[in-house]
C-alpha cells in the first residue's frame, strides 16, 4: 500500500473489511472479512502505474458479493466482469486504490 489511510478507507468502507487487532502499527495494516485476512506493508514510493500486486480470494457467495459491490458503486475491472471461466470458476476482478488486482472466485 502506498497510503495506509486511503487503503484502510477503501477496504473498510467499500469492500466491507474490518480492522484486525487492537493495535495500530505504523506502516502496517491488518484487515479481515469473513475468514479472510489481508496484511499490508506501507511502501510510500510505490509506483501505481508499475504495481502488479494481485490476490485471489475464494468465496462461497460470489453472486451476492458481486451485487453488493455494484450496489456500493465499487468499480469492477473492465476486463473482470462476473463470468464463468473454462476452468470451472465463476470470477470477477477489481483494482484497489494501489492497483492491486483482486480476483474473487467460486467453484461452479
Amino acid at each position: 500500500m502506498s497510503n495506509k489511510a486511503i487503503t484502510r478507507e477503501y477496504y473498510i468502507n467499500k469492500l466491507g473489511f474490518k480492522q484486525y487487532g487492537n493495535t495500530d502499527y505504523d506502516g502496517y495494516l491488518m484487515l479481515e472479512k469473513d475468514h479472510i485476512q489481508i496484511h499490508f506493508f506501507e511502501f510510500k514510493a510505490l509506483d501505481l502505474k508499475e504495481n502488479y500486486g494481485q490476490v485471489y480470494i475464494r468465496t462461497n457467495s460470489i453472486d451476492q458479493l458481486y451485487q453488493s459491490l455494484l450496489d456500493n458503486n465499487v468499480p469492477i475491472h473492465p476486463n473482470g466482469k462476473l463470468h464463468t471461466k473454462p476452468w470451472g470458476q465463476k470470477e470477477f476482478a477489481l483494482l484497489d486504490t494501489d492497483n492491486n488486482l483482486l480476483t474473487f472466485g467460486e467453484a461452479v
